[in-house]
This record gives C-alpha cells, structure tokens and sequence, in this order.
C-alpha cells in the first residue's frame, strides 16, 4: 500500500464550483472572492475577511498596518515554520524568538512575559497542529507588561490598542474554537493558510481576520487592506470594468497579493463541506489515539481544556528516540509505503537563524521535542483501510 503525506479532499463540488468560475470570463480576484470573504466571516463570526494569496503575506500586511520596523521587537515560539517569524524580517523588525515549554511544543509564556520589553509591539502565538493557544494567558501577560508599551504615535492602530498586539499564526487553526469563540475570533488579528496541505485548501491562499472593536472602522481597515494587497490602487480591475471607467489612482506603492476568483471557488466548496472535513478529521486522531495508547508514545491533546481542535496535525513523540532512531522509524515507515513528516525543525536549527546569532542550545526545550516526534498522515480523504494500515505499520514497529 502506498500512502502520501497529504492528499487534498478534492470531490466534483469542487471542480464544477471552478470549471464555473473559467467559464465566466472573469477568474481573477472578483465576486466570488468577494462571497468566500463573506462566507468566512460568517463562519468564523467576525466583522470582515480579506483573502490573499498566502498566511505569510497576510501576516505581513498586518505587521505593515501596524507600523511595525526598525526598533521594534516580535516575539515569536521557536517551535514553528520559518513564516511566523521570517515576516518580521521583511518589515526590518527584531524577532524574539520563545523557548518551549517542557515536554511541549506550545511556546513557554512565563519566558514570554519575561522577554516582553518596551521595544515589543507584536506577539505572534502558533496553533500548531490546530490546536489552540492559551491566549487567556498571552492577552494576561500582555496586561501584566502594559505600562511598558511605547505605541508609535504615526500609527493610527497602535495608538488604538494601546498594548502589544497579539497576530496570531493560525495556519492549522480554522475551525478550531474554544467557548463558543471560533479560531480567528480570539487574536487581535489572524492569519489562516490555504495551503494544499492544509484542512480547507485553496491551492495557495490565505486570509486575515480580527476581532471586532467599538474604536475601530472595520469598513476603514478592510479598505485598507484591499489597498495594501493591490498596489495601493484604489479600484480593482473587477470594479473598473463594473462602473465602465478605466479612471484609478494608486494612493501608496504597496503590495501585490490578492486571492483569485479560481482560488476562491475552490475554497467556498470546501467551506461548505467543512463541517464533514473536521468530524472525519477528529475521528481519525481518535482512532489514532485509542490505537496508540498502550506504546511508549505521546501526542498532541486536541480534545483538552474545553477547547475542538481544528485536528490538522497528528505528532506521535516517541519516548526515549534520539534524532537518528526517529529518522530511522520515518525510513522504516516509508519502506512501508506510509510517508510520514516532522513538524518542525526549531527555527533555532535552520540556517538562516543560525547566521543570525540564534542558537539551539539556548532552546533546549524545543530541541528535545523535536529530536523524538513523526507526524503521521491525517487528512480526511483517508479510507479506513489506509488509516488500519498506517496503525499497524506503526505498531508493529514500536510494540
């Protein structure tokens, strides 16, 4: 039996919802983009939506909006992709990058609060795996360090909050909620992924959200950020040919990201299908968990706390396994036919942060969970025959 990584859910709903859009004669970003907007934030119960072509470019925008640059600090976990911290080089930041907690991939938030200084604007926390952050006890750090917050006074957002802001990584997170509060409901702002690998997939894509505030114009920061991901151009090409009026101005020389019309058909099909997505989705880690619970291993919790994880990652940790067992258990796998990952290498291992003076002795925590975890394949178009596969191949190397 041969089973990818991943493979994206993909039915007919789909394909006809995009054969749709290429028949209408428009397919980059217009009405339907315009409609997955809307149905996102009807979804996730906030004031507004802007697609983009990927969470690292909406992470960015948000950092722009925010006036985040040379001199200010971001604080970000060690244990995540290169994209929730490499967007704070783009805008000429300074990361600080958080040590995890023991035994835990999450990011340690006394450590947190400790590095908060007045040179901090912006916590980026990561629902790695889909499971939520504690985001009671980031927003209570946050308060804790209120007096030391200097906000830039050129910018309109900063001088709203007041605060350091919280823009939250929530690549892996949609869908998931935690008393009655949606993932994208809960950060002051958000940035979803639509990668292929990702729960609901556009093909590439991603979206931004924030909560909703009496003192903030969401009508004003959704113009905003139309303009931040279109060359600052004050109409798109959709609307001119709407009005019949070639006439646009190009009010900053900012961004290109925006999401096409072909992208978003993908994405409403699968929003509508969604709620099935993550039921078959949570069965799997179920399935996984009671099959596993006599091995000497340890995963993720995606059902602790109150909270519904969105479930888009499954980590088995091995215990006592060094870097070379786990690598050798993923060849062992994969002579099997099962294709497993690892997510992730600490930011402190790659190369690029490592020229940058970061060192991964100084994050012995985020070390010792990566050196021993697998990610097995989760995703909803799995049949159960592959799903009873992959736990006996598994099993019958670990009993």
């Amino acid at each position: 039996m041969k089973i990818p990584f991943n493979k994206p859910d993909i039915t007919e709903k789909e394909i006809n919802a995009v054969s749709d859009v290429l028949r209408s004669g428009w397919i980059t970003t217009g009405p339907v983009t315009k409609q997955f907007e809307k149905d996102l934030a009807a979804y996730m119960d906030v004031p507004n939506v802007v697609c983009v072509n990927s969470q690292t470019a909406g992470a960015e925008l948000v950092l722009r909006l925010l006036g985040i640059g040379p001199g200010d600090e971001v604080i970000v976990p060690a244990y995540t992709y290169t994209a929730s911290c490499s967007v704070i080089y783009h805008v000429g930041a300074t990361p600080v990058i958080i040590d995890s907690q023991p035994d835990s991939p999450e990011m340690d938030y006394d450590q947190m609060e400790a590095a908060i200084t007045e040179k901090t604007k912006v916590i980026i926390p990561v629902d790695l795996g889909g499971i939520l952050c504690n985001y009671q006890r980031i927003y209570q750090a946050i308060e804790n360090k209120k007096t030391l917050f200097r906000a830039n006074s050129e910018n309109t957002y900063q001088a709203i909050f007041q605060r350091i802001i919280i823009l939250a990584d929530t690549a892996h997170s949609l869908g998931a909620e935690i008393d009655d509060l949606k993932s994208g409901n809960i950060a002051d702002f958000s940035s979803f992924s639509f990668h292929a690998v990702k729960n609901l997939t556009t093909g590439e894509g991603g979206a931004v959200t924030w909560r909703n505030r009496t003192d903030m114009d969401n009508k004003e920061l959704y113009k905003t950020f139309m303009l931040l991901s279109l060359h600052g151009q004050d109409r798109d090409a959709f609307t001119k040919t709407q009005i019949a009026s070639w006439e646009y101005d190009v009010i900053e020389p900012w961004y290109k990201c925006n999401m096409p019309d072909i992208l978003a058909a993908l994405g409403r099909a699968q929003l509508e299908r969604y709620p099935d997505i993550l039921v078959k989705r949570h069965a799997i880690i179920k399935k996984y968990n009671q099959a596993f619970a006599d091995l000497p291993v340890k995963g993720l919790n995606h059902f602790s706390h109150g909270q519904k994880s969105s479930g888009h990652l499954y980590f088995l940790r091995i215990d006592n396994y060094d870097e070379q067992q786990r690598n050798e258990f993923i060849s062992k796998m994969a002579e099997q036919g099962v294709v497993c990952n690892v997510h992730y290498k600490p930011l402190p291992m790659l190369s690029a942060y490592i020229e940058r003076g970061f060192d991964i002795k100084e994050y012995p925590n985020a070390y010792n969970y990566y050196k021993s975890m697998v990610t097995l394949p989760l995703y909803s178009s799995l049949t159960d025959q592959q799903i009873d596969y992959i736990i006996t191949c598994v099993r019958n190397l670990l009993k």
